[in-house]
């Protein structure tokens, strides 16, 4: 990879994860600051679960980003890590946490409907 696709990567991933973080504040601001009134109890309790599993849909996805840029520090971003080549700039633009080149990606799809995952 060159060193200009390693900053455009650095900068869409600080960027991403600036991003995922502020939305993340934003969601707990709304779960400390909810002042919503329902009329049942089931009602909230579903609102509450519906913000918590956003929290933590952005959770996972703030730990592959700083996985991500981890790789770009240690020098292995963009790198398969089952078969060890390349992945493809457009993979990257396309899924830039991607461990994983598209061969490797579409095999592991295929043994996990086959076992049913």
């Amino acid at each position: 990879m060159e060193q200009k696709d390693i900053e455009y990567f650095r900068t869409l991933l600080n960027n991403m994860l600036e991003e995922a973080q502020h939305k993340g504040d934003s969601t707990l601001e709304d779960l400390t600051d909810s002042n919503e009134l329902f009329a049942d109890p089931a009602d909230r309790a579903s609102a509450e679960s519906d913000r918590a599993f956003t929290l933590r849909i952005r959770d996972r996805l703030i730990r592959k980003i700083q996985a991500a840029i981890q790789r770009l520090d240690e020098g292995t971003y963009g790198i398969c890590e089952d078969c060890g080549e390349d992945i493809s700039i457009p993979r990257l633009k396309a899924r830039p946490v991607t461990k994983l080149c598209i061969n490797c990606k579409a095999k592991q799809e295929e043994e996990e409907s086959q076992r049913g995952d």
